[in-house]
């Protein structure tokens, strides 16, 4: 007799449990169905009965969480893949507007041998323009790619940003521009890849010398740790949310400028530095953009 009392007990124990449990776990599918279907944005509750159906749920909330980051991570990369498609369409249209509509003027019976002179020459300034764009847009998307090669070699960044210095004379010349250079005497060797470190400081050069407003500095110092390239450049005014875009592909401050700028220098420049496990950041300090770049050992 007591042998059944105790088998009853049991079973009504473990019928209860058995409830409990289908409850909770028809309460949890609920709230993941509401959560699926957007009627509600709450995550599943964790006060369980079952000390394994509330882990469970915990574990589902946290794949809820990284559900959500990479929604709005795709949403951020679709904006910026917009704006992108925006900013190109715009820098591409404009030169090929230029080249058709010099063209037209080439073929008129009335132009003269001096003008069609004139305007073959902005055809090929129009041409090149277009080229260097291209040719950026088609680097930077190969340097993005999970596989690109970073061949590593050892590099004295003291006589290569000298090297790239020197060929960068005669822009310094043309714009009236006498940059402050602070690079030591000793050699700063570091192991990087040797081109895609000349490819950086030329960019960073080329933006400073298109942007600055009189002034330019490039320094070079060796730590403990690293080495630390400095190049800044003076500016009359920018504005907070530039300044946050400054890194961002195809992005300039005014849309409507024609210059020789492609928007991809500094983009191009800091992906390179993430495949040579460097780093280039920016700062504002009294109207000069300062651009850091850091080699580690």
């Amino acid at each position: 007799m007591l042998y059944i009392i105790i088998l009853a007990i049991v079973i009504v124990v473990l019928l209860t449990r058995h409830y409990f449990l289908k409850k909770e776990i028809r309460h949890a599918a609920r709230q993941l169905h509401d959560l699926n279907y957007d009627v509600t944005a709450k995550k599943i509750n964790l006060g369980y009965f079952d000390e394994d159906i509330e882990e469970l749920a915990m574990e589902i909330n946290k794949q809820i969480d990284l559900t959500k980051e990479a929604q709005a991570e795709k949403r951020s990369s679709e904006i910026e893949l917009k704006q992108a498609i925006s900013y190109i369409s715009h820098d591409i249209r404009t030169p090929l507007t230029s080249i058709l509509g010099y063209i037209h003027f080439l073929e008129s019976d009335e132009t003269t041998p001096e003008v069609k002179k004139e305007y073959t020459g902005i055809i090929k300034s129009s041409a090149r323009r277009l080229k260097v764009l291209l040719e950026d847009f088609f680097e930077l998307s190969i340097i993005e790619q999970e596989d690109y090669p970073v061949k590593l070699g050892k590099v004295d960044l003291n006589s290569l940003t000298l090297e790239v210095l020197l060929g960068f004379y005669e822009e310094f010349n043309q714009r009236d521009l006498k940059p402050a250079i602070d690079i030591p005497d000793r050699e700063c060797t570091i192991t990087t890849d040797p081109s895609a470190a000349r490819r950086v400081i030329e960019n960073l050069i080329v933006n400073a010398v298109m942007h600055s407003t009189g002034s330019v500095s490039i320094k070079l110092k060796q730590t403990d740790h690293s080495v630390i390239l400095i190049i800044s450049n003076s500016v009359n005014q920018i504005s907070e949310q530039d300044f946050n875009h400054l890194f961002d592909r195809f992005y300039k401050a005014d849309h409507t400028r024609t210059g020789s700028g492609t928007g991809l220098g500094l983009p191009i420049a800091k992906s390179l530095m993430g495949k040579m496990n460097g780093s280039l950041t920016a700062e504002l300090m009294k109207k000069q953009i300062v651009l850091t770049c850091e080699w580690r050992y």
